[in-house]
């Protein structure tokens, strides 16, 4: 802001239809970068193809949850959700790198929105799980998956994986914040993911942990959303999965999103 900036143009600079626009620019921005780095395009495209193909072939002949006749019905909703958690713990390092080489004190230099760097992100993120989603879906009709409660159940399964995406990339961009080093941020998001993965209905049914570990998988988040996005891809009674699911999404966003904002504002502050 200058000594000429009228109030139209402080008005301009702060309404919401300026804010859409920054988080549309820092959007571009970050799509850019992924489409111009090849090991960022290898990320988004060869992992998640190789889980789907690793997890159902090394696995599949040996696990035979009930009432599913292939493995890769049962495996894909949670695979869903492992390619997106990995990717976004990306967010973090992207978010911690952005701190470490100036990145962040040039976007504060600029008249932007502080909000919009970290909705930018999480923004593009979702644009890559889209991306990250369809892929995985093909390759998975290609091996034999398929939808089995119609278009608009296979829909609402894409939709929340979606919402789980950005929950996750909130997640870690206040993690890329509050470690504010690259390679702490990716270790510790990886720290936060493994666990919730590998204690949940991810891969195999709860009903096989051990009794004590079963009482946390089945509060597991990664479980409550994996259960609700295999359900509506499978079939049968959805409603109290999804409505689980949707609350847990909901309540990591309602805690998350301000608590990066402040994060990002204190730490961008003079």
């Amino acid at each position: 802001m200058t000594a000429t900036t009228g109030p139209a143009e402080l008005r301009r600079m702060s309404g919401p239809g300026w804010l859409l626009a920054n988080i549309a620019t820092v959007t571009g921005r970050n799509l850019h970068r992924l489409v111009r780095v090849p090991t960022l395009i290898a990320f988004a495209t060869v992992q998640p193809v190789l889980f789907v193909l690793l997890f159902n072939y090394a696995w599949g002949g040996a696990i035979h949850p009930p009432g599913v006749a292939r493995y890769i019905d049962y495996a894909l909703p949670g695979i869903y959700v492992v390619a997106i958690a990995f990717g976004a713990s990306q967010t973090g390092v992207a978010i911690a790198d952005d701190l470490t080489t100036g990145m962040i004190d040039r976007f504060r230099a600029l008249p932007m929105n502080r909000s919009a760097v970290l909705a930018g992100r999480t923004t593009a993120d979702a644009v890559r799980n889209v991306f990250v989603l369809a892929l995985m879906t093909g390759v998975g009709y290609a091996i034999g998956f398929r939808f089995h409660a119609g278009p608009a159940a296979a829909a609402a399964a894409i939709g929340l994986a979606l919402a789980v995406g950005v929950a996750f990339s909130w997640i870690f961009s206040l993690l890329g914040l509050l470690v504010r080093d690259p390679e702490s941020a990716g270790i510790g998001g990886l720290l936060a993911v493994i666990p919730l993965i590998f204690t949940s209905s991810t891969f195999v049914p709860v009903a096989t942990f051990p009794g004590w570990l079963q009482a946390f998988a089945k509060v597991n988040p990664v479980t409550i959303t994996v259960d609700a996005i295999r359900v509506l891809s499978l079939g049968g009674p959805a409603a109290t999965h999804v409505g689980h699911a949707v609350a847990w999404v909901g309540a990591l966003l309602a805690i998350t999103v301000p608590a990066a904002v402040i994060r990002y504002r204190r730490t961008t502050a003079t």
